[in-house]
């Protein structure tokens, strides 16, 4: 009886759970609505891949209950909305319901069963294959039959999102802007609206209640004329940009990584925001607008807006403020008014042949232009005949443009912008010259008495020595040819001062000023900015930044070190800059940026599958390698790490970052030194400890790389009973569960002997005693050949900080390590 009794019980308790479970969504993680499957307010729907969730939600640090129905990131830890439906209609309680109406419409109502919104759209009636599904793009998608009936994409609100697509496009009738919240708290609509003007020519505007507050200028088939050389880029490798150049004007993300937005935020500012595992948190990539000068019309008609220039207003040549009091005390309130009238002969026609163009460069161009057929010749006469033509300029990609009446939102860019012609009066000219003629002949006369001055003064006094720019060159030189010599014959000398030595202005403007949208990442060294020279090539601008503890000495190091070697695994070294308290060293541009940003990334891991990680890993041991036995320089790097290799296009490693590394002469194995410096986690016990540093130190850091490779997770982060990841490797090891390490991304039961001979070389190579770890050589034979019968790996070292932090090398590298800040811990796997 009591059997029964139990067995009954049983059957309930499985009834109750299947009925829980089919209520509550969260159990099947469902990911659409169908007629017979509404949401209610206490349930959302999740994507497949589990990165947007759907559902009712009342917006962060929001005071009042009111609920909304919408879509957000679900992996992310700070709410970030980018999709709301009633965003005017809230609900006041907690009793909402989303369903498929009997028309076929998507709706939300509250309790009392009041439409609160719908997709009103004219459809068939309702059928068993009407759905509603959140895809995993983040679009929200009505469909019957699969043919889709609606989605969210098509009705943006205030984020785009890759895949999303935002313009105008005339044979659909659509036009997709995004439009901001009323407040961080209030989804509801608010004043500011960013989409795409196609009048004349397309352009990224944003409106406030209609205003223009801020406009991109023309785009010329590759990037809109008017952005800083930054944002520019963003649309030539992060968008695809379709323009039919008939009313028809879309841009979408080329990627397809959904951890990044652009997000219209309730200020009326347009924010690009990538999500950074490391911080967990949203990382700024752009801001438009950015700065003071770009807001729209910032200095009235007819002036020029100018970061460089204080005040930054400026009238344009030909013309002066109407109060020029209140323009030397910053208000732009009065219009720039023109000195000398145009010579144009209105009655006759005659074209204004006294006028002349003043070219004003690299300029974002007025807005209100005007198309001209006309060729890059004959554009200037074209504005001449135009009497009421008051500028031209020509784009390539454009052609002739032309501006009649005021000259409005003008701005003086560093290195973007195009030129520009403002027509002014001839005499302008002719007053310039005669100024011109008396400021020459002062000059000369100046000229002529330091001259004088000059020479007196050689005579008197010894010769100065060279400022501290050209000491510090000659230095460099010194340095190379004194860390050089001994080590190879003088035929065979790389000749060091054929090496660049870019000039401090040149790397300002590619970066635009160091700006922080160009930032691709903060090293041991310093900031590392991407920059385009002034003959079109990308570089990566590595700035020493002031207070990392490093100076001259370091970056001679590096420069010493890399200008000697030449492998396809290293980073190749394009120059140097040295000039007063700037130091900067200038590299190929590695476009998929460090192995870290891959491997700790969960939405980037997938794209290294097994395959490219093993190439990663053969790649790495190559490149060491060679910095080991077959470059001119036996090298130690002492600072390997998995943020220290590059990647580049086709993903192919290379070693960076040798502000540490060490030239060996030919008969030195090790080394010693009472300046520890590297990173915590991949130093060796030796190296950390005692200071000893030789090349199984840099084989022990590389251990730890193919570890983290393999698993796909960091040396510090904590496995079952708070290991670090070579704990943890070891317990799996001596379990004989080695392969389970693997990253669950790229595991494939194929590649199981592959994954355990992997993690053995790994293993191998983080051995406490440096004499038991393979040299690079073995590692390559090891990885390379078919044969599994390699050494057992002994106990590893346990190296644990009390301080959870990186010992990055530039911060540390100034300080000694003490050994109460490092322990050696015995972890022994049951």
């Amino acid at each position: 009886m009591v059997i029964l009794l139990n067995r009954r019980c049983f059957l309930v308790l499985i009834l109750l759970t299947s009925f829980s479970c089919f209520s509550v969504r969260f159990c099947f993680g469902q990911d659409r609505i169908t007629l017979s499957t509404p949401v209610k307010d206490s349930e959302t729907l999740l994507c497949s891949n589990g990165m947007f969730r759907f559902g009712f939600f009342t917006p962060l640090n929001s005071t009042t209950r009111l609920r909304y129905v919408g879509i957000w990131y679900d992996k992310v830890q700070v709410q970030t909305v980018v999709w709301v439906a009633n965003k005017d209609t809230p609900i006041n309680d907690t009793s909402g319901l989303v369903s498929i109406s009997e028309d076929g419409n998507l709706m939300v109502t509250d309790g009392r069963s009041r439409l609160i919104w719908s997709t009103n759209i004219t459809v068939p009636v309702a059928t068993n294959d009407t759905s509603v599904q959140l895809m995993d793009n983040g679009n929200l998608r009505l469909q019957d039959h699969s043919k889709i009936l609606w989605e969210s994409f098509k009705h943006p609100y205030n984020s785009f999102l890759p895949v999303m697509t935002i313009g105008t496009n005339n044979k659909t009738g659509e036009n997709l802007k995004l439009t901001s919240w009323r407040s961080y708290t209030d989804p509801s609509t608010g004043n500011y609206t960013a989409g795409i003007s196609l009048s004349t020519f397309p352009q990224l505007l944003i409106w406030k209640s209609n205003v223009p507050v801020w406009r991109s200028g023309p785009w010329n088939g590759q990037i809109f004329i008017g952005l800083p050389d930054s944002i520019s880029l963003l649309f030539l490798d992060g968008f695809n940009v379709s323009n039919a150049n008939q009313g028809t004007f879309l841009i979408s993300y080329a990627t397809d990584s959904f951890m990044h937005h652009f997000n219209l935020d309730p200020d009326g500012a347009l924010y690009m925001r990538s999500w950074n595992t490391s911080t967990r948190a949203w990382t700024v990539d752009a801001i438009i607008p950015s700065t003071t000068c770009d807001a729209y019309n910032r200095c009235g008609p007819f002036a020029s807006c100018g970061l460089q220039e204080v005040p930054p207003c400026k009238c344009v040549k030909g013309y002066v403020p109407r109060n020029s009091t209140e323009w030397n005390r910053g208000i732009f309130t009065n219009e720039c008014v023109r000195r000398v009238p145009l010579k144009c002969n209105v009655s006759t026609g005659g074209g204004g042949k006294g006028d002349r163009f003043f070219k004003m460069q690299k300029m974002k161009l007025p807005a209100n232009v005007e198309k001209s057929v006309a060729n890059e010749k004959d554009c200037p006469k074209v504005c001449l005949d135009n009497c009421s033509c008051t500028a031209y300029a020509y784009d390539r990609g454009i052609g002739c443009m032309l501006w009649s009446g005021s000259l409005v939102d003008m701005q003086s860019l560093l290195g973007s912008g195009i030129d520009l012609y403002i027509r002014v009066s001839h005499s302008e000219f002719k007053t310039h010259s005669k100024r011109t003629v008396m400021v020459t002949a002062s000059v000369l006369g100046i000229v002529f008495v330091a001259a004088v001055c000059v020479l007196l003064a050689c005579r008197k006094f010894k010769r100065r020595p060279a400022p501290e720019e050209n000491r510090s060159a000659e230095l460099l030189f010194q340095r190379m040819e004194d860390l050089t010599s001994g080590n190879e014959s003088a035929s065979n000398q790389v000749k060091l001062k054929d090496l660049p030595l870019f000039e401090f202005e040149v790397l300002a403007t590619s970066t635009d000023n160091f700006s922080l949208i160009n930032k691709l990442g903060q090293g041991g060294f310093g900031p590392v900015y991407k920059g385009i020279l002034p003959n079109g090539q990308e570089v990566a601008v590595k700035r020493l930044s002031r207070a990392s503890g490093q100076g001259l000495e370091e970056l001679l190091n590096e420069v010493v070190v890399i200008s000697k070697l030449q492998h396809r695994n290293l980073v190749k070294l394009l120059g140097c800059c040295i000039e007063g308290e700037e130091r900067l060293l200038v590299y190929e541009y590695m476009s998929k940026k460090s192995l870290d940003a891959y491997l700790f990334d969960p939405m980037k891991q997938n794209i290294l599958d097994w395959k490219t990680r093993f190439n990663i890993m053969e790649g790495i041991c190559r490149g060491l390698l060679y910095l080991h036995r077959d470059s001119r320089l036996k090298i130690i790097h002492r600072d390997l790490k998995a943020s220290n290799i590059l990647l580049d296009d086709d993903l192919n490693p290379k070693i960076s970052d040798f502000g540490l590394a060490r030239v060996f002469r030919a008969n030195e194995d090790e080394a010693n030194t009472t300046r520890v410096v590297g990173t915590y986690g991949y130093m060796s016990p030796e190296y950390a400890m005692e200071g000893f540093f030789s090349e199984k130190s840099d084989v022990f850091s590389l251990g730890v790389i193919f570890l983290e490779i393999i698993s796909g997770k960091k040396n510090s982060h904590k496995e079952d009973n708070n290991l670090n990841l070579l704990a943890y490797a070891w317990k799996l090891w001596n379990d004989g569960e080695a392969a389970s390490l693997a990253d669950p991304t790229v595991f494939d039961e194929c590649f199981e002997k592959e994954f355990t001979k992997c993690i053995q070389i790994g293993l191998l190579c983080v051995q406490e005693v440096a004499s038991d770890r393979p040299n690079v050589s073995t590692m390559i034979w090891m990885l390379t050949t078919e044969n599994t019968n390699l050494p057992e790996p002994k106990q590893p070292a346990f190296i644990a900080t009390r301080r959870v932090f990186e010992a990055e090398s530039s911060g540390q590298s100034s300080q000694k390590v003490s050994i109460n800040d490092v322990s050696l811990t015995a972890v022994t796997g049951r």
